[in-house]
């Protein structure tokens, strides 16, 4: 697998709270640091598919996650 490096600043307090989660986990500042990235990048995604059909599910009533999951269950 080929892999790419990026390099960010990090202030004391963001740095404290990594190493800390490191130590709590085990697991390398890196590898919390990707999956940090990686939740977020699909937060983002799924809050700009949301945006798009939110217009299609008000057309259908559908306001709330309450209204989608009383249809779904």
């Amino acid at each position: 697998m080929k892999t790419a490096s990026l390099t960010i600043r990090l202030d004391k307090e963001l740095s404290d709270l990594l190493a800390k989660a490191s130590d709590q986990t085990g697991k390398n500042r890196s590898e919390i640091a990707r999956e940090a990235l990686r939740r977020q990048l699909r937060m983002t995604r799924f809050e700009e598919l949301r945006k798009r059909i939110m217009p299609f599910a008000e057309a259908r009533g559908l306001l709330t996650d309450e209204d989608v999951f009383s249809k779904i269950s």
